[in-house]
């Protein structure tokens, strides 16, 4: 194939995952709502997979406290191999039935928290382990995975599969399978957060102002509340930390 053939048989594969995902919608639903009683308990959320899903699961788990304001701790995104493996692969670390369970134990799991496993074949060792492992402590367990009655899906108590197909490169699970991962995270702790009051409206007023993009953001959106001026909203965070407070605090 020509190059420009090669784009559109991508992109034409791509087009299917949003629909894939669509259908898992209910399954999404259940595990939300698990995930929100569970965080009003005061627990959290574990992702945990290998390679391209444990690599996902941790981006998803490091958006959540600059977009939200929320802990570092809340939501936890484990990767087996560890940190090493978000860059290299560690070889043989996703075969190791009990070190997913271990790892749970080192963040003192309870049976408050919420873990999620992340496979796209639904067969990965550390995963199961750590689900099985997982029920047995009482613990709720959600499942993200495209094989349908695969092991994952048998075991998590809240399963979601989202079916994509076949890859456009045969077994390459970066692709249509990883875009669904993605979407379906991004479903999952952004409806959790949104119904946690971590957002008003549809303005993140509880992100952190680390960077000049996010403190001009921050502004504007005061600027927009309030109808006070630019100057005098950068004072107002400058002395209240973020747009929630500086909000509430205007109104009282």
């Amino acid at each position: 194939m020509s190059a420009e053939d090669l784009l559109t048989h991508i992109n034409n594969e791509d087009k299917k995952v949003a629909l894939a995902v669509e259908k898992s919608k209910p399954q999404i639903l259940a595990l939300v709502e698990q995930i929100v009683t569970k965080l009003k308990k005061g627990g959290r959320i574990f992702y945990m997979g290998a390679g391209t899903s444990g690599r996902l699961g941790v981006l998803d788990a490091s958006e959540c406290p600059p977009t939200f304001g929320v802990p570092h701790e809340l939501v936890v995104g484990l990767i087996a191999g560890g940190d090493t493996a978000i860059r290299k692969a560690v070889e043989n670390a996703e075969d190791n039935t009990t070190q997913g369970w271990l790892d749970l134990q080192a963040h003192d799991i309870s049976t408050n928290d919420v873990v999620i496993g992340i496979a796209a074949s639904g067969t990965t060792p550390y995963v199961l382990g750590a689900l099985q492992t997982a029920n047995e402590n009482n613990i709720v367990t959600g499942c993200i995975t495209m094989n349908e009655n695969s092991p994952l899906h048998l075991i998590a108590q809240f399963p979601i599969v989202s079916v994509v197909g076949p890859e456009f490169v045969t077994g390459s699970s970066r692709m249509k399978a990883g875009t669904a991962q993605k979407l379906i995270l991004n479903m999952i702790s952004t409806t959790t957060m949104i119904l946690l009051g971590k957002v008003k409206g549809n303005k993140m007023v509880d992100m952190k102002l680390s960077n000049s993009k996010l403190i001009d953001r921050a502004n504007r959106m005061v600027v927009d509340n309030l109808k006070v001026s630019y100057e005098e909203a950068s004072l107002l965070l400058e002395k209240y930390g973020n747009v929630r407070n500086v909000i509430e605090n205007r109104k009282k």
